[in-house]
């Protein structure tokens, strides 16, 4: 049986919003900033959802940290730059959050962004106030950390059984599995459902708004996970 969830934690970037593209452009572009090699668009990919300095040493190990504060700088120049609008949301998102606010359920978000850049993006589509609580990866341990979903969990004093993780990389579903909750994995962000499938999500679905039918008992879509 389904557990009764209380608390939806969402990532930002590939999960709500449509930014998977401009954040491989950015990169690539601070990368050429900071006299380096492109990465490819899958390594790039790989790493989002990682703080931004560990994302980048992990994409660049042969830097030290002088040169990846560096490169940080850059990205968040591109980054700014580029994202002027900010990325919009995937279909079905705002519609299917509205939903989960009016069905009762309290809702988070848990972000690898700095919170410079959450509140940017949460004022721009008029959320400062729509979830309970949100967490950057620039305020506590970044994933696959549990420190921010037990942040999340603790604020909202809901045990870990009745929280779910909605995330689109293997690092969203490791902090879940971490903090012992359960998860969902979406197919249209940063990693495809095959690979997402390895690390035990109870399912996994290819539009957002599969998730609201899923949590309603719709049993005619879903790939399990497990």
């Amino acid at each position: 049986m389904r557990p009764d969830y209380q608390l939806l934690i969402f990532d930002w970037d590939g999960t709500l919003a449509d930014s998977i593209g401009r954040i491989v452009e950015a990169m690539n572009l601070a990368a050429e900033r900071a006299g380096e090699a492109p990465s490819r668009e899958d390594a790039i990919k790989g790493i989002i959802g990682l703080a931004l300095g560990e994302a980048i040493s992990v994409l660049y190990p042969h830097l030290d940290a002088h040169q990846v504060a560096v490169f940080r700088q850059h990205y968040a120049d591109v980054y700014m730059a580029l994202d002027q609008e900010p990325s919009p949301l995937f279909e079905g998102v705002a519609e299917s959050l509205e939903a989960f606010r009016v069905e009762g359920y309290r809702m988070a978000v848990a972000t690898g962004k700095a919170r410079r850049g959450l509140d940017r993006v949460l004022k721009a589509h008029g959320w400062e106030r729509y979830f309970d609580i949100t967490r950057a990866a620039d305020e506590t341990r970044g994933k696959p950390h549990p420190l921010m979903l037990e942040e999340i969990l603790q604020h909202c004093r809901v045990e870990p059984g009745r929280a779910l993780m909605v995330g689109d990389s293997a690092f969203d579903l490791q902090m879940a599995s971490n903090a012992g909750m359960h998860s969902v994995a979406v197919g249209y962000g940063a990693m495809s459902l095959q690979a997402l499938a390895e690390f035990g999500p109870q399912v996994c679905i290819e539009r957002f708004s599969q998730l609201r039918e899923w949590l309603a008992g719709s049993a005619q879509f879903p790939i399990q996970g497990r």
